[in-house]
């Protein structure tokens, strides 16, 4: 595989942010890695983080370069300090950056595909609630979108402390969130079944987020969107996530020439 760490200008952003790409590479005689790439364009998995890490938090908490090793999978891993990756109500617009200028620039800088069928979405926690935003959002984009521990009901519970200062300038006055842009379960409300993204959703039965969890479950069961969901026992930790990413990565729908 190439790894690669790059900072870069997003003008979205007007600022200098970061991001980690993983690149397949066929290999022959690198000790225990199988490597395997096609010509290109690659598929991609766009991969976030949650909301105390950065962009290089999978590389350094879990094996992700060796489990994409032999998919041919590329997986752009980009910064978003404690964004919720949506366009702040007093803020940066992170939202727009992740989901229209990120793809257009890392398409410039490397051989990635831009179809549907090879674009996937992924995160834990505030990256799991960001990978389905952007699923939603954009259901012509997206294959599928895996959340892992995410924050998906983050207008109507108070889980991951909305009465903090930055949650306001966040996401906007607590009265206006339900139902407005950043609630998921009104953004599922807005997607034809057939036009949907697959979903995977995993939340550990002990996890501080296991209630925002069963919301959009049953949110997404109601409306007949084409969810898996699983949970296990456990909490908010990187042991589980290191094991649901290799499921994730599992339950792809990668097309057999990127297989």
């Amino acid at each position: 595989m190439a790894l690669i760490n790059c900072d870069f200008f997003a003008e979205s952003l007007g600022l200098c942010t970061s991001m980690t790409v993983i690149l397949p590479q066929p290999t022959r005689g690198q000790i225990g890695l199988a490597g395997a790439a096609g010509t290109g364009p690659h598929p991609v998995l766009w991969l976030l983080h949650g909301m105390s890490d950065d962009h290089t938090i999978w590389l350094r908490r879990t094996s992700i370069e060796r489990y994409v090793s032999a998919l041919g999978l590329a997986v752009v891993m980009p910064a978003a300090g404690r964004s919720f990756y949506v366009d702040q109500h007093v803020g940066l617009k992170w939202g727009t950056f992740v989901g229209e200028e990120l793809p257009e620039l890392c398409r410039a800088f490397f051989p990635l595909s831009a179809a549907r069928e090879d674009n996937f979405v992924a995160g834990l926690s505030m990256g799991g609630y960001g990978a389905f935003k952007l699923a939603l959002d954009h259901p012509e984009r997206y294959a599928a979108a895996a959340s892992l521990s995410g924050a998906l009901d983050i207008a109507r519970v108070d889980d991951i402390g909305r009465d903090t200062p930055e949650w306001d300038w966040m996401l906007g006055p607590a009265a206006d969130r339900p139902g407005g842009p950043n609630d998921l379960l009104a953004l599922a409300g807005q997607v034809a079944p057939d036009d949907c993204a697959k979903l995977w959703q995993w939340c550990g039965t002990e996890d501080f987020l296991y209630r925002q969890n069963q919301s959009f479950k049953a949110r997404a069961e109601s409306l007949g969107l084409p969810l898996t969901y699983t949970e296990s026992p456990g909490g908010h930790s990187w042991d589980h996530w290191d094991q649901q990413i290799q499921n994730v990565l599992a339950w792809l729908p990668l097309r057999p020439a990127a297989a």
